[in-house]
């Protein structure tokens, strides 16, 4: 069984939720990711970051896999 992830109220001023929903959205998260990872971000830059604390969970489409590299066709040109 999956552990339950925390759910918290955060109020922002709009500006600087405009300011972080661009910046998410430049860097491909979503507002929600993008303030954990800056959070988790300022905790590891100020040694804080508890040992137990997991990954965050990726999200969207899974990774392929390496494919086999396959020689390009031959070049029937004279």
């Amino acid at each position: 069984m999956a552990s339950e992830r925390k759910k918290i109220l955060l109020r922002l001023d709009p500006a600087v939720y405009d300011a972080l929903a661009r910046w998410a959205g430049d860097e491909l998260r979503s507002t929600n990711a993008q303030i954990e990872f800056l959070l988790r971000r300022a905790l590891t830059d100020a040694g804080r970051m508890p040992r137990q604390a997991k990954a965050i969970p990726r999200r969207g489409r899974p990774r392929k896999k390496d494919a086999p590299a396959t020689p390009p066709p031959d070049d029937p040109s004279p």
